[in-house]
């Protein structure tokens, strides 16, 4: 499913990643361990195509097609999620209307998503707004979930999500 061969990249003219290489078939499940700053959250950004990580050489490949130089959206048509770290609060948009256009493009009921998730709730107010660590990491696995992606990437999963929140998030994905 995804296929990483040499790959180096660049932020700011500094190398960050040197001569990568990674294959994850279809159904695999991997985790990246590391020590803070090897670059585990580098290299989701790099595969999702954060326009900031510039790649100097090697091929990134997504279902045997090269997205190397694919835009983010593009590969986010293609299959491609993430989840992050600190997910962002977006003032003036509801979770609601986000997760609706996410639950567009598939055949994904975003209210019986929000119920299992416990953010049915939270479908009202701006996304993440006042959420608490575990509540904003749900919300952005409720709109990953509704998206449908062929292929996620979680970064740092279990940051700020207490054991039962967990339990539901896997059962959301799944």
């Amino acid at each position: 499913m995804l296929k990483i061969d040499n790959l180096t990249v660049t932020v700011d003219g500094k190398q960050i990643l040197d001569n990568v290489n990674l294959n994850i078939g279809k159904g695999e499940l991997h985790a990246l361990f590391g020590p803070n700053g090897s670059g585990k959250t580098s290299l989701l950004l790099t595969i999702m195509g954060a326009s900031k990580y510039h790649v100097v050489s090697g091929k990134i490949l997504f279902k045997g097609k090269d997205i190397t130089s694919l835009p983010m959206d593009e590969r986010v048509r293609l299959g491609i999620g993430i989840a992050f770290q600190n997910p962002p609060v977006i003032k003036g948009v509801k979770l609601r209307d986000m997760v609706n256009i996410c639950a567009r493009s598939g055949n994904c009921n975003a209210e019986e998503l929000a119920k299992r998730l416990n953010l049915s709730a939270f479908l009202d107010r701006d996304i993440n707004l006042g959420f608490s660590g575990g509540e904003a990491k749900r919300s952005e696995l409720l709109q990953l979930a509704a998206l449908q992606p062929d292929f996620i990437m979680l970064d740092e999963p279990d940051s700020g999500v207490d054991l039962v929140n967990i339990t539901l998030v896997g059962e959301a994905i799944n």
